[in-house]
């Protein structure tokens, strides 16, 4: 393929899985939203208590998602180290989130409905592009393509010096 073709392909990758990420990032922003605003007109909870319980809540419809929509095709091996990673990215995400609203809320005495809505949605703006470069980073991992599997696989069985001499003959000639 040529250098062109690769990089579109690349690109096209790229823009499908950010689409997906947004999918599912937005369905997951309306849940947070909904959880803590119903958390908070039906509960005493103070604003940052409520708008944990109403991440936490979000993280979960988050990782069902992420793992079964937008990266269905990534490496599935490993679901525990994955579950464990994406949890622990999560809940930084969710320090950031929070604690701009913390800071709004009592920081800045910004404490009303709208302003709380404002700032936990600013929030989850700005955890979002750390989640979405450490979900695709560390949790959902590309799958190593077979044939890439395959071609090292048959590089490692061959004896040292057919390796060595295999290596030299795919060099180019220099001219």
């Amino acid at each position: 393929m040529s250098e062109p073709g690769a990089l579109r392909t690349r690109l096209n990758g790229l823009f499908r899985e950010v689409a997906k990420f947004g999918a599912v990032g937005a369905v997951g922003v309306l849940v947070d939203l909904g959880v803590f605003n119903l958390v908070r007109h039906f509960t005493e909870l103070p604003v940052v208590r409520a708008s944990i319980v109403a991440t936490l809540v979000a993280i979960v419809f988050n990782y069902v998602g992420f793992r079964y929509f937008t990266y269905r095709d990534r490496d599935k091996s490993g679901r525990g180290k994955e579950m464990s990673l994406f949890l622990l990215f999560s809940l930084i995400g969710l320090v950031i989130q929070n604690g701009l609203l913390y800071a709004a809320t009592y920081g800045l005495g910004l404490d009303g409905p709208l302003a709380s809505n404002f700032f936990k949605f600013f929030g989850i703006g700005i955890a979002t592009l750390f989640r979405f470069w450490s979900y695709r980073t560390w949790v959902f991992r590309t799958a190593p393509v077979p044939e890439a599997v395959q071609a090292a696989e048959s590089f490692l069985e061959q004896p040292p010096r057919q390796a060595t001499r295999a290596a030299v003959d795919r060099q180019p000639d220099p001219v």
